[in-house]
């Protein structure tokens, strides 16, 4: 008899230390209860991209969207118009240099004029007096070599004058003028933005130093480094997401290399279009997520209950809540992505799963 008691004893006192709530996969609450450990009810959201992995990133602008622009000529900066950040047009003139080599080529290319002008005049003059046979056909083809050669100089010496950075109307005017300019305009060759200012007025110059940077920022690149373990889960056209900012990218281009400092490989992501949030040069933490075909859910992290190294979340029922197991496959800010036997239609506690937990291990209200 007392062999029974103490086993009746003991079995008391096991079912006191773990309650037959924590086997079971409910929890047994009324309306009045739930209200008092403050639940919040709210539905599953289907959801249809994974988080894949978060890896650092940094801002480039692409090489064909920059340029140096540099001074064709020597010379003495005596003007800059454009400030680090302005935004300048095409074609906008962003200094003058007072440039003694741009007379000299300006000279030859009026020169060059002189002699094609009398050589034209004696060309026509020799193909009239050969009409008249006056003078013979090799007098005249020495004159027809002469007015060639004349033209070659010419455009040789235009040449030279637009690659020093005078326009057509420029070298036109100076044509009809005949006035030499020493003063050399600089003209952006592109719409863009000023990254980096590299003069200052009053200095000298040589030919090719360089005077701007300028960049069109109508498209980024992120130049994200994927640790080489991970780079099989990354394909090309996979979404990214920047931290902090409304911003998406596209992925265009794997690496095929990997670097020896930090054994990653480099995956670059295009942003289209101008950028407010993010800069050329910063460096950003990113997020990479996938298209899935598969029966997602998007809930609140606090909908999420830990337990033996398992996730779980409460979903009502009649009598209260069913613990459902699930599997978290990825997180996004304050919300996971999840999977489960779940289909869509349960009502989960979004908010308050920590005392429901508490309830079914039955430790009170709190773990």
């Amino acid at each position: 008899m007392k062999l029974i008691k103490s086993v009746l004893l003991l079995a008391s006192l096991t079912a006191l230390v773990y309650p037959a709530t924590h086997a079971e996969d409910t929890v047994q609450l009324s309306a009045e209860h739930i209200n008092n450990l403050d639940v919040t009810l709210g539905k599953l959201h289907p959801a249809s991209q994974i988080p894949v992995l978060y890896a650092p990133a940094k801002v480039v602008i692409p090489p064909t969207q920059e340029y140096i622009v540099s001074a064709s000529q020597a010379g003495l900066v005596t003007k800059l118009t454009a400030a680090l950040g302005d935004n300048v047009k095409k074609g906008a003139v962003l200094a003058q240099i007072n440039s003694p080599a741009l007379l000299a080529l300006q000279g030859q290319y009026l020169k060059a004029g002189s002699v094609l002008h009398l050589a034209s005049a004696t060309y026509n003059r020799d193909k009239m007096l050969l009409k008249d046979g006056v003078i013979s056909d090799r007098r005249k083809q020495e004159t027809q070599s002469q007015y060639h050669a004349a033209l070659l100089d010419v455009n040789e010496a235009k040449q030279l004058l637009q690659i020093a950075g005078m326009s057509a109307s420029d070298i036109s005017r100076l044509g009809s003028s005949q006035r030499l300019n020493s003063e050399l305009n600089v003209h952006s060759p592109i719409s863009g933005v000023v990254i980096e200012r590299l003069a200052v007025v009053g200095t000298r110059v040589d030919n090719q130093a360089p005077l701007y940077h300028i960049a069109n920022l109508d498209e980024l690149w992120l130049e994200i480094n994927i640790p080489q373990e991970r780079i099989s889960n990354i394909k090309i056209g996979d979404k990214v997401l920047v931290e902090n900012t409304p911003i998406s990218a596209k992925i265009s281009l794997l690496g095929q290399s990997v670097n020896p400092e930090n054994q990653t490989l480099l995956a670059r992501a295009v942003i289209k279009g101008v950028q407010s949030t993010v800069r050329a040069g910063q460096k950003i933490n990113v997020q990479i997520i996938q298209p899935s075909d598969k029966l997602l859910f998007n809930v609140p992290n606090t909908a999420i209950a830990q337990h033996e190294g398992k996730a779980f979340v409460f979903v009502r029922s009649p009598s209260g809540f069913s613990i459902k197991p699930i599997t978290v496959i990825g997180k996004q800010a304050e919300e996971s992505i999840i999977s489960g036997e779940l289909d869509g239609t349960e009502e989960i506690a979004v908010k308050g799963a920590v005392a429901l937990k508490a309830n079914w291990l039955g430790l009170g209200s709190d773990e």
